[in-house]
């Protein structure tokens, strides 16, 4: 198994620094399969005398429950994983217990900064987790103004990219979605593209995403904006199809997709044009029925999309402590990995925390990833994939894996 360690940090820091260029308990650490652990895991801690016995602290804030809690149970599942990966099997570094406190933001911005602001006042330097981008979008100003580690998960915005110092991510974000897409759609100067999503920070980013990137490839981009809430989404497939579009790119999140897609079907917008959308998690697998042969997916992550150790590592121990890999699985164990090396830098400091992240490559489950160092974008392979089948049996194939830097966002001037 290939293996992250801090002598990757200083061979490819130099390099990333000059602008090279994304959720419940379980898991205990004797439950993992140890074979081939990363050297990414040994950290400080929070102690008072020597430094060399107390715990290190970590508030975990994500949505244990609301509307993406199946997101949530899937990054905590995967953190568990991802830290007893890193610390081979013990939960400490250097002797120090990595202590895990778990927060429940619900999706709502507000009790996420609360829990936050507690968590901080108790002393705690890193906070993870995040499932929501509004809930991530407050957490990150937060982080550099109490100065904190901040790695969020799943939250896809890309205003958490370049946002401050002490704010990273562990999951991928939107532009990468858009360039996955972009692969699959082929030429798309002079098409029409519309995107369909919900209007919400999740939503506006990917349509903002759309429009920069397969804008600036020559096709006029517009919009279709559902409220979260909507639970009748047949008004906005009619709108979709009116519009007469060649493209139609479908970002969605939470537990209306099913509906989405029956309005979709029933509508005829999977046979009238090429329709474009994020592989959701495996429970979505059986709601696309026939309509799901016809859709082209871009991929964050599906079991068995890389192929590498490390995914299997994060697989199996998922598995043998009761839990189901899925989406976003690897963002909750690359958060662990990230927050075990950055404690190598110092258990209490957060501006060498954040400064070892910079320019850090690592083998993750998804494959080779690196923080660049300019603006905290996490570069990460993403793939494309077809589904199988219908009903229970339906299931991803792999299309293609793309590059981290085959799909690398632009850079942004970090903010603060």
């Amino acid at each position: 198994m290939r293996r992250s360690s801090s002598s990757s940090t200083s061979r490819t820091s130099g390099t990333s620094r000059s602008r090279a260029v994304t959720t419940s308990a379980l898991v205990a650490a004797s439950l993992l399969v140890l074979a081939g652990c990363s050297e990414a895991g040994t950290a400080g801690s929070s102690s008072s005398g020597d430094g060399k016995s107390a715990a290190v602290d970590v508030g975990l804030v994500y949505s244990r429950s609301g509307p993406l809690a199946a997101y949530g149970k899937q990054y905590a599942e995967g953190f568990r994983a991802g830290l007893a990966y890193a610390t081979h099997g013990t939960g400490k570094v250097k002797g120090h217990t990595i202590k895990v406190t778990e927060q429940d933001d619900a999706g709502d911005p507000a009790k996420a900064v609360a829990v936050a602001k507690t968590l901080i006042g108790k002393g705690t330097k890193i906070i993870a987790g995040t499932t929501d981008s509004g809930v991530a979008l407050q957490l990150g100003p937060l982080a550099a103004q109490n100065h904190v580690l901040y790695i969020s998960g799943p939250a896809a915005t890309d205003a958490l990219t370049g946002l401050n110092r002490y704010t990273f991510r562990s999951g991928r974000q939107s532009y990468q979605d858009i360039l996955t897409a972009g692969s699959l759609l082929g030429d798309s100067k002079g098409k029409k593209v519309t995107v369909l999503t919900q209007n919400s920070a999740f939503g506006q980013a990917n349509a903002a995403a759309v429009k920069a990137v397969l804008g600036g490839q020559g096709a006029t981009v517009d919009s279709v904006l559902a409220p979260p809430s909507a639970g009748d989404l047949t008004p906005f497939a009619r709108q979709v199809k009116a519009k007469k579009p060649d493209l139609v790119f479908v970002a969605w999140a939470g537990a209306s997709a099913p509906a989405l897609w029956t309005a979709l079907d029933q509508q005829g917008v999977v046979t009238s044009t090429k329709v474009v959308t994020g592989l959701a998690g495996t429970a979505s697998y059986p709601l696309f029925g026939a309509a799901g042969a016809q859709v082209s997916f871009l991929a964050h992550y599906f079991p068995g999309a890389a192929h590498n150790a490390v995914e299997t590592a994060m697989v199996d121990a998922i598995t043998k402590a009761g839990g189901t890999p899925d989406l976003f699985s690897p963002d909750g164990f690359t958060a662990a990995q990230m927050i075990v090396h950055a404690v190598e830098a110092s258990a209490t400091d957060a501006t060498a925390m954040a400064k070892s992240l910079e320019g850090w490559s690592f083998e993750g489950p998804k494959g080779d990833e690196q923080i660049r160092a300019v603006d905290h974008a996490l570069l990460q392979p993403m793939f494309t994939a077809k589904l199988k089948g219908t009903g229970t049996a339906a299931a991803p194939e792999l299309v293609n894996r793309l590059s981290k830097d085959a799909v690398k966002p632009p850079q942004k001037q970090m903010a603060g």
